[in-house]
């Protein structure tokens, strides 16, 4: 085993992300050198939020800008399977910020959280509902959000990887739910699978703003929004005296250019008039606490008050295929791609 194969950026996108934005290519795994541990890949976790780094401007202090040529970063479950490193251990479980490619030589210095060597759950659900998707809906809502019993929570997204997490919460919460989604198949699918109160098409005729009131008649206490732009606009619209936002993402600002520039929320004053609280969200700083989360989340699975939903393709070289599907609106819960058993 010498060979590696990775999805690099063929080129930035620059609206939604297309197939020939990606390219596969193959390379030598390099020699091991002391300080440095060899992972092998099993499962892609496939995260709406990097496509912003794949802007060439986007380098911030979470993450560098992406480079041409180079394997995509993102999320993984990997195993270590050869070791010159003294705190990772051949058959360490690991969730790491590595890239789309079957192995990684890592240093240790990316973001790393160390697993159980024996895992409980699917593999899946550790790039999912166990990771930092599941984080991202616990977060947001537990800390940010704060649902009480009765009160009205909206989501964003709600049948992609956060949404389909963070509505299922929300209910255990004792709150009612109502999903935004992009189809009155969709929307369905929110309230027979989900078990999400009500549903909004974010296309629907009569227009956002109109169709959240609609389906939230007493007004939203909770709004986890990882979308930005109109939805959020109107999501204030409708938000109560004292409701909270939690911002996790702003999937209309990844795809903006300079010649078509994102539609910000001009209704912000009403943040004010409702002493209402928005608040943003980087789950990676949380790290500390994802053993504790997890387990909470575990109980839940093991009870029946929460499941896992998977939009799951199998090889390294679907990863550009798989991410440019959930930006089409193809996948329905989390995107994953399996790599490896």
């Amino acid at each position: 085993m010498n060979e590696n194969t990775k999805v690099v950026l063929a080129k930035r996108p620059t609206d939604y992300p297309q197939y020939d934005d990606f390219k596969v290519l193959s390379s030598t795994i390099p020699k091991l050198e002391k300080g440095q541990f060899l992972a092998k890949n099993l499962y892609l976790s496939l995260d709406a939020g990097f496509r912003n780094w794949m802007n060439e401007s986007s380098g911030d202090e979470v993450l560098p800008a992406m480079l041409l040529n180079q394997a995509v970063m993102g999320l993984t479950l990997s195993r270590v399977i050869e070791s010159q490193h003294s705190d990772y251990a051949v058959g360490n479980m690991l969730m790491a910020r590595f890239s789309w490619e079957q192995y990684t030589v890592s240093n240790g210095e990316d973001f790393i959280v160390k697993l159980d060597r024996q895992l409980d759950f699917p593999y899946s659900y550790y790039m999912g509902v166990l990771g930092d998707t599941g984080m991202s809906a616990y977060f947001s809502l537990m800390d940010i959000g704060k649902p009480k019993s009765g009160e009205t929570v909206l989501v964003s997204a709600a049948g992609g990887a956060v949404g389909s997490i963070a509505g299922q919460i929300a209910k255990i919460m004792g709150a009612r739910t109502v999903g935004i989604s992009s189809s009155p198949e969709k929307c369905q699918r929110l309230i027979d699978e989900l078990g999400y109160d009500a549903a909004v098409n974010r296309k629907s005729p009569e227009g956002i703003d109109a169709a959240i009131a609609a389906a939230c008649p007493n007004g939203v206490d909770v709004y986890l929004d990882s979308v930005g732009g109109e939805t959020l606009q109107a999501a204030i619209a409708n938000l109560n005296l004292y409701g909270r936002i939690a911002l996790i993402g702003s999937i209309t600002h990844y795809n903006a250019s300079d010649d078509k520039p994102p539609v910000g929320p001009n209704n912000l004053f009403e943040l004010v008039a409702k002493e209402a609280l928005m608040q943003g969200l980087m789950t990676h700083t949380q790290a500390d606490r994802y053993q504790q989360v997890r387990e909470q989340l575990q109980d839940w699975l093991s009870q029946d008050k929460l499941k896992s939903i998977e939009y799951v393709l199998e090889g390294i070289e679907n990863a550009g295929v798989a991410f440019c599907n959930m930006y089409a609106g193809k996948n329905f819960g989390k995107t994953v791609v399996k790599i490896s058993d």
